[in-house]
């Protein structure tokens, strides 16, 4: 009943203000106090209304609240809520904003502002805010990055690849290096950039670089463990199958275990002990009895939740370690104090990794596998999407053969290849004769194909045999890596640093003239090339002399 009442009447509120309003209106025009307004005031008045009711509606449904009529006794009244009511729909407003700074705190009052700082946010909520981010690349270059607080590594590395125009092959890693402590560790892809950050020291920085190894654990899992280093406690006397190996890695309900011998040094001393120690998902523990497992005999010398693995890059110079394959486990309070650094160092590089490898996976499990996956799903979801699409005039593409009277259609797949290739090889002497026969061409083929190859990622130019191990041990000492380089001891020729095994080896690559002609050759010229370029796509097809193919390329990228 009470909507009726204010309908009815509205109609009489409605043509008593327009004839208000058309007595004002030229009253106004006859004193030339205003111009001639063209808006319609009926329909400002019903928009005004409107809104009114729109903004009470919102704030008050599900409430009762007492509003001031529109309407008292046929005379309009103050159209706008009560003051309590302006307070509530204030507070709802303000409760729905997000919680981001406040660009202009002048403006407005602290008790008032509608925008949240982040430091009126909860403690336990993390703050949207923007945070600054330097990154190093090989050569000492920086880039400052503005972050947001939620970005992890992954999406940073995918980031700078983004803005370095590097191609994305899921092999970049972001790495935290200490370079007083001589420490540095790849970051996993799930770990979030700025917490990393609040726990380093004034003097660390991250390190944009490639890591090949980062999931090469997954693909070839005997690899990096060892027989004699892994022990079950369920099951010891039961060869476990290398299909089963990671899954026991994987799930909390086995109990696989990492032992061996391994060098600690000694807390507040320079020397270093040789001890039996077992790594479990509880901890690393050294036995204090020889090899015996059992309780008694056991002490904890470092825990796995709170801590993380580093590895030792100047371990003999600054920490005397008896080996070149040290490892240090650093806990996440720790700022830099030696004391409370766990340093350890293995016989081997294969023992290394394996403490290493387990390492990670006991403390962050399934989550690894979920990283090393998504790039994969991704990847798939992508090409099956985003599919290049042929156009007609390329399905229309045939192979075909003019070298008799009249060309012909190779239908045989084999056949088109091998003609592909001889056509190839036939533009290569079409290019070098052009070459010799003085073509507009700026270089002649002799200066061409000794200096084509200095573009290439692989290539590394004049360093030395250790810098190129520092480099082959920083991006993964996976099988296949590899890079080029100019010899030390003939400046003509080249070197091929190779990793197979976890072993770096080296192949020296020597120019062999014919017919006033220099080739490359690797293998004492009986395989000849015309460059290195050619010389490195042989080898990525076929392992020839060489323990394996070459697969990934030590790439250094300037940001």
């Amino acid at each position: 009943m009470k909507q009726l009442d204010v309908s009815f009447p509205s109609i009489e509120l409605t043509s008593n203000f327009d004839t208000t309003w058309s007595q004002l209106k030229n009253s106004l025009h006859e004193f030339k106090c205003i111009p001639p307004l063209k808006r319609n005031p009926q329909s400002a008045l019903v928009n005004d209304m409107n809104s009114s009711l729109e903004s009470l509606y919102s704030t008050c449904s599900g409430q009762q609240t007492e509003s001031t009529p529109l309407l008292h006794n046929g005379e309009t009244s103050h159209i706008s809520p009560e003051p309590r009511l302006q307070e509530e729909e204030q507070q709802l407003r303000t409760s729905s904003l997000p919680a981001i700074p406040n660009p202009f705190p002048e403006l407005c009052s602290p008790a008032s502002s509608p925008v949240l700082s982040p430091g009126s946010l909860p403690p336990g909520e993390p703050s949207t805010g923007k945070y600054i981010v330097k990154i190093f690349s090989e050569d000492g270059m920086g880039k400052v990055v503005e972050i947001p607080a939620d970005m992890t590594a992954r999406d940073l590395c995918q980031l700078l690849v983004y803005k370095s125009h590097c191609v994305d092959d899921n092999s970049w890693a972001l790495v935290e290096h200490h370079p007083l402590l001589g420490l540095e560790r790849c970051l996993e892809d799930h770990e979030l950039v700025v917490q990393v950050q609040a726990s380093m020291n004034s003097d660390s920085r991250f390190l944009f670089r490639k890591n090949y190894a980062k999931y090469e654990f997954f693909r070839n899992p005997l690899t990096f463990f060892p027989e004699h280093m892994v022990a079950w406690c369920q099951e010891t006397n039961r060869t476990i199958p290398p299909s089963q190996l990671l899954q026991n890695f994987l799930a909390t309900s086995s109990c696989p275990e990492i032992q061996g011998y391994l060098y600690v040094k000694e807390v507040g001393r320079k020397s270093w002990k040789k001890v039996y120690m077992f790594l479990r998902r509880s901890g690393l523990y050294c036995s204090t009895k020889g090899t015996s497992k059992e309780p008694r005999h056991l002490q904890l010398l470092a825990d796995l939740e709170d801590s993380n693995i580093f590895t030792v890059i100047t371990g003999k110079k600054q920490h005397g370690a008896p080996t070149d394959f040290g490892f240090c486990i650093k806990p996440n309070k720790c700022r830099g104090e030696l004391k409370e650094l766990r340093m350890l160092c293995a016989e081997d590089e294969q023992g290394r990794t394996c403490w290493m490898t387990a390492f990670r996976l006991f403390k962050y499990g399934i989550v690894l596998y979920q990283n090393y996956k998504i790039p994969q799903q991704r990847k798939t979801l992508i090409s099956h999407f985003s599919a290049p699409v042929r156009s007609v005039s390329e399905n229309s593409l045939v192979a075909m053969d003019f070298s008799g009277r009249i060309g012909r259609v190779i239908d045989n797949p084999v056949e088109a290849q091998s003609a592909a290739m001889e056509e190839g090889h036939a533009w290569r002497k079409r290019s070098q004769r052009m070459n010799i026969l003085g073509s507009h061409s700026p270089l002649h083929h002799s200066s061409l194909s000794s200096v084509i190859h200095i573009a290439q990622l692989w290539f590394h130019g004049r360093i030395s045999r250790e810098e190129s191990h520092r480099i082959i041990h920083q991006q993964g000492q996976v099988d296949g890596l590899f890079l080029l380089r100019v010899s030390q001891s003939n400046p003509k020729a080249f070197v091929l640093t190779l990793c197979h095994h976890q072993k770096i080896k080296h192949f020296q690559i020597l120019p062999c003239e014919e017919d006033g002609q220099v080739f490359f050759s690797l293998d004492d010229g009986a395989t000849k090339f015309t460059d290195l370029i050619q010389l490195v796509e042989f080898y990525q097809l076929n392992r020839g002399v060489l323990p394996c193919k070459l697969k990934h390329p030590c790439t250094v990228v300037a940001l």
